[in-house]
């Protein structure tokens, strides 16, 4: 049996990309900033906060223009370099 290949995304596309870390008064500010970095144009539509219902983690979902894997790739580890950072979907 062969395995199941990742469907194929089509590059530009709109990327829903999820960040989660502990909560912090700036780290809404601190993801939106790294992002911009690497998809610039985001606007506050296109951002979605929700807290944990014990206010211990923060989840920052942001809707971007995806422009290829490399950008992607960079976006995601430097996220998760900042150490503030404990997942990125």
């Amino acid at each position: 049996m062969s395995e199941p290949k990742a469907p194929k995304i089509e590059f530009p596309c709109d990327y829903v990309i999820k960040v989660i870390g502990n909560a912090a008064p700036d780290f809404t500010e601190f993801v939106v900033e790294v992002v911009e970095q690497h998809a610039p144009g985001i606007t506050e539509a296109d951002i979605s906060v929700n807290e944990s219902s014990g206010g211990r983690f923060s989840s920052v979902q942001l809707k971007i223009v995806a422009t290829g894997e490399p950008q992607l790739k960079a976006l995601f580890e430097e996220l998760k370099a900042s150490g503030r950072v404990h997942m990125v979907l």
